[in-house]
């Protein structure tokens, strides 16, 4: 098994409001992994960062996580996100504007690994999505 952590978790753990420590007491010793998206997220974050200074602290936060092993986006995990997709267009939800979170719950999904986010409500309806809530 292993975790998948949303983009919001390492926001906070960047900002300081939430420690390593505090995402381990989730994690423990199964294998934590990044996504593409959470990259794309993070990388967007520091280019937009108001000055320097908090630029390079984003840079050097995302220096880290690139340590971590990373899943790929691949054809299976395109197949996940178009069957999820529609299943919520299907229940009148409009996924447009949860395009985001819909790739990191196909790819946890596809991959077998759990979901650990601080935002419930972007994942909640997701069906066969294993969402752990950091609370």
């Amino acid at each position: 098994m292993g975790f998948l952590i949303d983009t919001c978790i390492w926001i906070d753990v960047e900002r300081g409001a939430i420690s390593p420590a505090d995402v381990a007491r989730y994690t423990t010793e199964e294998p934590v992994f990044i996504s593409p998206v959470t990259l794309a997220e993070l990388v967007f974050g520091a280019e937009m960062a108001k000055n320097e200074r908090i630029r390079q602290k984003r840079m050097a936060a995302l220096d880290r996580l690139r340590k971590k092993p990373f899943v790929v986006i691949d054809e299976k995990t395109g197949d996940v996100f178009g069957r999820l997709a529609a299943s919520l267009r299907r229940e009148g939800k409009d996924h447009k504007y949860r395009v985001q979170d819909l790739w990191l719950a196909s790819q946890s999904i596809q991959n077998g690994l759990k979901l650990l986010t601080r935002n419930e409500k972007d994942f909640i309806d997701i069906p066969g999505l294993d969402l752990v809530i950091f609370s």
